[in-house]
């Protein structure tokens, strides 16, 4: 058998992205290192994870937002997040400059373990068809200008695409060839949860000192830096007597460690792939861009990527895809990884321990203080600022579709859980209908008016949320094919 696609690694970004692609009726096999995929790393305290904007609206408008958060609501109240530890709050943000967003079901905060969130997408992923296994180690392939013979557990699959969500070690990015670039890390991160014999010497909270930066979020569960250049992470085992060394270093107390459950290492090291695609070979997730955890911005990212590449790479197996679809999954997502990257170094330079980085950190927290400041960092970290260059002049373009609601109670997001794309025609007199079908079953036609058109006459919205074109006077059907074809193939 030849598989449409082959994707390695059974995380969050290679489960949403098999999902993507079974929705559009393509032949997914994903091969996954791990025999077990539980760990105590992927459950709380350590396995907790933030969704932010995107990552919600892709749950919400794929119909999963419900099993992550049954009771999901507008509850935007107190922390909103952090730059490098410094926190900002939902009242003081100003919402009103964000002018095409609408309140709705993805309008939330969420967090979610990822033992969760995978065990969700691999129900989903089973329940449409995508075929998982397990302890099948990705070792190699060999690709052609048709195909991807993939080597796995002693024996060989073929695939007419190969995707590596594989993680920030990808054997398919380096067997691949495909060039990563960045920056070396300052520190090695500690993530541990110990008992400590005297817990009194060690404060709650966050703090930074002239060694380091500590973290004590609940009694013994600790987030440590030591700025060593990354020296020990992942060079030899960690001990408890290592923790302690370090935990007295960065927090400068003598405190004691009496036991230790769970301690694990990460660093800041900032690298990104040069392309996303080599040929039928393509990279999504940690596989493509690997950064510190600071923010959590991580997973949201690879999400997005998968977002992305779905439809792009379900319309190319079709043979229906315009010309250079899918080389617009890198143009559109390699300069939000590249602007991740740059974020969670800004916040590296915040920490570092010296006293240039300690002066500039109050001049962060007055700013981030500030109306402005809050919502200008709220847009960045909730992804609400993302907007893909598709050479439109309207101000929507390229931005996600504000979830409209239309008389009927029916909401946008929802029209897009089939996967395809959609014309939105506000009123009532249909004049598009006759674009319905043009491109077979890949466009959802809707006319109908809404609550809050926000000005505007019609949308065409893609397969991933984005909007490819808007209007806000009555549209011409010459002008709706134009941007179609750009995106979806004229039949």
């Amino acid at each position: 058998m030849v598989y449409d696609v082959i994707i390695a690694g059974a995380g969050p970004v290679g489960l949403f992205l098999a999902c993507e692609l079974r929705l559009a009726k393509r032949s997914v096999l994903v091969l996954e290192r791990l025999e077990d995929p539980h760990s105590p790393l992927k459950r709380l305290p350590f396995g907790r994870r933030g969704l932010w904007g995107p990552s919600i609206e892709a749950f919400y408008r794929r119909g999963l937002l419900e099993q992550l958060a049954p009771r999901t609501g507008s509850n935007l109240r107190g922390p909103a997040g952090h730059f490098a530890g410094i926190p900002f709050d939902f009242s003081n943000i100003n919402a009103s400059r964000w002018t095409y967003r609408l309140p709705g079901p993805a309008d939330t905060q969420l967090g979610s373990e990822m033992e969760q969130l995978e065990r969700i997408l691999t129900a989903h992923a089973l329940s449409l068809g995508v075929e998982i296994q397990r302890g099948q180690e990705v070792e190699g392939f060999e690709a052609s200008d048709d195909e991807v013979t993939v080597r796995a557990g002693g024996k060989s699959v073929r695939a007419r695409w190969l995707v590596g969500c594989d993680g920030g070690r990808s054997t398919i990015r380096k067997q691949g060839g495909f060039e990563f670039v960045g920056t070396e890390p300052e520190f090695t991160g500690y993530s541990v949860h110990v008992e400590l014999a005297d817990p009194e010497k060690l404060r709650p909270g966050r703090h930074y000192t002239p060694t380091g930066m500590y973290n004590q979020g609940q009694p013994g569960v600790i987030a440590m830096a030591d700025f060593d250049g990354g020296a020990f992470h992942r060079t030899q085992p960690v001990t408890l007597e290592h923790v302690q060394a370090v935990l007295r270093r960065v927090s400068c107390t003598d405190v004691t460690v009496k036991a230790m459950q769970v301690a694990t290492t990460w660093t800041d090291r900032a690298y990104q792939a040069t392309t996303y695609r080599k040929g039928r070979v393509l990279l999504a997730g940690d596989a493509a861009h690997i950064h510190s955890p600071l923010g959590g911005q991580g997973l949201n990212l690879g999400l997005g990527d998968a977002m992305n590449l779905g439809w792009k790479l379900a319309a190319t197996l079709r043979g229906d895809a315009p010309e250079g679809l899918l080389d617009s999954y890198t143009s559109e997502r390699h300069p939000v990884g590249a602007r991740i990257l740059d974020w969670s170094r800004a916040q590296v330079a915040l920490m570092r321990p010296h006293p240039a980085s300690r002066a500039l950190e109050a001049i962060f927290r007055d700013l981030i203080d500030t109306r402005d400041g809050t919502t200008y960092f709220a847009e960045r970290v909730w992804g609400v600022s993302i907007r893909y260059g598709l050479g439109e002049e309207h101000p929507l373009v390229g931005r996600s579709c504000p979830d409209f609601e239309l008389e009927d109670g029916t909401r946008l997001g929802t029209l897009l859980r089939e996967g395809r794309g959609l014309l939105l025609e506000f009123g009532r007199q249909a004049s598009l209908r006759a674009l319905d079908g043009r491109w077979g079953e890949q466009v959802r036609y809707v006319a109908g008016d809404a609550k809050e058109r926000l000005g505007l006459s019609a949308v065409l919205v893609r397969p991933d949320g984005f909007v490819a074109w808007a209007s806000d006077t009555t549209p011409h059907p010459e002008e709706v094919t134009d941007a179609a074809a750009r995106w979806f193939a004229s039949r």
